[in-house]
């Protein structure tokens, strides 16, 4: 296995910080990411609130023709 420079850097540098071993540290943060890789992420449920929009006083969706001829106007296409 070959590490990328900066990770052997960033490892050796723990290490020492932890005054613990460059293999312990570095089985240890491959545990942990491994670990991390595992698990499916967390997803938060999307979430709709319904409100009660209703029509403006003198629209009915009785008739749609209607309807969208007082909204749009009679000069729609």
């Amino acid at each position: 296995m070959t590490l990328d420079e900066d990770v052997a850097q960033r490892t050796k540098k723990l290490a020492a910080k932890l005054k613990k071993s460059f293999k312990v540290v570095l089985n240890e943060a491959l545990r942990k990411g491994l670990d991390q890789v595992e698990k499916p992420q967390k997803r938060q449920d999307y979430k709709t609130i319904p409100h009660a929009m209703g029509l403006r006083e003198g629209l009915s969706i009785d008739n749609i023709q209607e309807l969208l001829a007082q909204v749009e106007g009679e000069d729609r296409r």
